[in-house]
C-alpha cells in the first residue's frame, strides 16, 4: 500500500503526474478555472473541493500527489476570478453566499464534475473536500448527484446539515476526518453528523485526531499538525482503495 503526505522533503520519490494543467470551464455566466492532474493508468478519479480561499497551490499539490498514486484528480473552482478572496471578510462573504444559495453550490460542483469527466475516462469517482470544500462534498453527497461517486471524504470540513436537508441512508460511504481541537467546526458538529448518519443507516467512518485544530493538513500554516495530516491521508488512501477497489 502506497502512503505519503505533504512534507518539505518527501520521503518517497514518486513519479510526476503524466499531465498537469489548468482547465477552463464555466457555470452560467461565471468563467472558472480548475486544475487537472492525470495518472498514466488511472485507477479512479478524485474530485477535490477547496478551502474558502479558493483553488490554490495546496489543492494543486494534493492533486499531484493523487496522480502520483495512480488516480486522476481534478480540483474545482467554486468562485471564479471576480470573487475577491484576499481577506477573511471576503472569504466569509464568498462562502456565505454559497451556503445561502445551495442550488448555485450544487451547480458549480456539477459544472466542475463535467469538466473533470471531459478530461478523465476513469470509471470510478471519489469526492474529497477541505474545510469549506468538505461542506461542498457533503452537499453533493446529499444531492441528486450522490450516485455519481463511490464515496465522499471531508478533511476538517464544515459538517452541519442545512435546514431542509437530511440523509436517507442510500448515499455512498462517507469518511469524516476531523480535529478534536477544531474551534471553527466544533466537535459537536461531528457528533451530530455521526448521529444523523447512524440513524439513517449510512455507511460511514469518522476519525477524530486529538489536539488537531481546524485546517490541520495545511503544511506551513500555524494550524498544521503532522501526525493528524499523516494519519488522515493514510485513512483517505485506504478509503480510495476500498471504494475504488484497485
Amino acid at each position: 500500500m502506497l502512503r505519503t503526505t505533504l512534507t518539505a522533503l518527501p520521503i518517497l520519490a514518486l513519479a510526476a503526474p503524466a499531465l498537469a494543467e489548468d482547465v477552463s470551464y464555466s457555470y452560467e455566466d461565471t468563467d472558472l478555472t480548475g486544475y487537472y492532474a492525470a495518472a498514466d493508468d488511472p485507477k479512479g478519479l478524485v474530485l477535490i473541493a477547496s478551502d474558502w480561499d479558493g483553488l490554490t497551490d495546496y489543492e494543486r499539490e494534493r492533486a499531484d500527489m493523487l496522480a502520483e498514486m495512480g488516480y486522476d484528480a481534478f480540483a474545482l473552482d467554486m468562485f471564479g476570478p471576480d470573487v475577491p478572496l484576499d481577506t477573511m471578510e471576503e472569504r466569509q462573504a464568498a462562502t456565505g453566499a454559497l451556503y445561502e444559495d445551495r442550488e448555485r453550490m450544487r451547480g458549480l460542483t456539477e459544472a466542475g464534475l463535467a469538466a473533470a469527466r471531459d478530461k478523465s475516462d476513469a470509471a470510478t469517482l471519489i469526492v474529497a473536500g477541505y474545510c469549506f470544500g468538505g461542506g461542498v462534498a457533503l452537499e453533493m453527497a446529499r444531492s441528486e448527484m450522490a450516485g455519481e461517486a463511490a464515496g465522499y471524504a471531508t478533511f476538517h470540513g464544515t459538517l452541519a446539515t442545512p435546514e431542509g436537508q437530511g440523509w436517507d441512508g442510500d448515499e455512498p460511504p462517507v469518511l469524516v476526518l476531523h480535529g478534536a481541537a477544531d474551534t471553527a467546526v466544533p466537535l459537536a458538529d461531528a457528533v451530530a453528523l455521526t448521529e444523523e448518519l447512524e440513524a439513517a443507516g449510512n455507511d460511514f467512518t469518522v476519525e477524530i485526531y486529538s489536539g488537531a485544530p481546524h485546517a490541520f493538513t495545511v503544511m506551513g500554516s500555524d494550524s498544521y499538525q503532522e501526525r493528524a495530516d499523516k494519519e488522515s491521508w493514510e485513512a483517505f488512501t485506504d478509503f480510495l482503495e476500498e471504494q475504488i477497489g484497485a
